[in-house]
């Protein structure tokens, strides 16, 4: 393949990262389906290729669709064990973030709740909400009407409205929202992290943390949520151990929201993701699954960081 060719690729790379992560919600499933629509546009015909870009879209969008529908991710899912794969603020395959639709879009709420949607609803939403393609060109990418998008765009924005507010936080504000919480949390009075907490928050965790991996756990309601923080914040040989040393506490943006980064050494070892609205915190999300987290280990060693909240925890 000529430079020109790999270059036009390459120039849409991170645009289609985006697209395919926001469809699946794993950083790696993006990047494996990036990878086949890249073999797909070596083995083309690029002469009736007129369009590049929408090729492309067109071919990344079916490939994560192929992905969604298949045996394997329909049972990982259905199990319950699914968590969106957390990424740091500044990863290209965050992609556009001009509109508070696209910023939205991203927020590990969202890409949860997108697991209610059909596959055909989710590629509508994120084509629509994120990318603002025309009901005409998402009707020509997926092979259906002009009135079935409008549907489905209807029907996946019901389902999600208001589930990502929050984002668009600058760092210096993140860093406040965190540290109140961090306080919060070590202080070991449920009370205080209560007050920070809508009246109807609620918290999810994937259990590695716990020592549970594989083992989702829920917390539904603002008492829960604390005397689980509470808990886990209270450090402990066995914790540390779990940890595979004394972790640091940073504060950072995930997913667009404030998150509490543990890290040891230069490996993100778990991240809390703070999801607001109205100035409180309305979920709190937890994720320490290793194979969930070496993306965001890797953009943690490419970033400038600040002091951490708590240097050996």
């Amino acid at each position: 393949m000529d430079t020109v060719t790999v270059a036009r690729f390459e120039a849409s790379r991170n645009r289609l990262a985006s697209l395919a992560y926001r469809l699946l919600g794993s950083a790696a499933d993006a990047e494996d389906t990036v990878q086949d629509a890249f073999l797909r546009w070596q083995a083309a015909d690029r002469e009736y290729v007129e369009v590049p870009e929408a090729w492309l879209t067109k071919i990344v969008t079916n490939l994560a669709l192929d992905r969604l529908r298949s045996a394997k991710v329909r049972r990982e899912r259905a199990a319950g064990t699914w968590l969106p794969e957390p990424l740091l603020d500044g990863d290209p395959m965050l992609g556009p973030a001009d509109t508070a639709e696209q910023r939205e879009s991203v927020t590990l709420a969202v890409l949860t709740l997108m697991e209610r949607l059909s596959p055909v609803e989710r590629a509508v939403y994120v084509l629509r909400e994120a990318f603002v393609y025309s009901h005409a060109e998402i009707a020509g990418i997926l092979g259906i009407t002009e009135s079935a998008s409008q549907q489905h765009t209807h029907r996946a924005r019901r389902r999600i409205a208001g589930a990502g507010h929050g984002t668009g936080l600058d760092h210096a504000s993140a860093r406040g929202i965190v540290e109140a919480f961090v306080d919060a949390a070590a202080s070991g009075r449920t009370e205080r992290l209560v007050v920070l907490l809508t009246d109807d928050a609620t918290g999810s965790s994937d259990g590695a943390g716990l020592g549970l991996a594989g083992k989702p756990v829920h917390y539904p309601t603002p008492a829960r949520i604390a005397a689980a923080l509470r808990a886990g914040f209270k450090p402990s040989p066995a914790k540390r151990r779990l940890a595979g040393g004394s972790p640091s506490i940073h504060a950072a943006v995930v997913n667009g929201c404030p998150a509490v980064l543990a890290t040891v050494g230069d490996r993100v070892a778990g991240v809390v993701v703070l999801e607001l609205r109205a100035g409180k915190i309305a979920g709190v999300r937890s994720i320490a699954t290793p194979d969930r987290l070496g993306r965001l280990t890797e953009q943690w060693h490419r970033q400038e960081r600040a002091v951490p909240l708590i240097e050996a925890w």
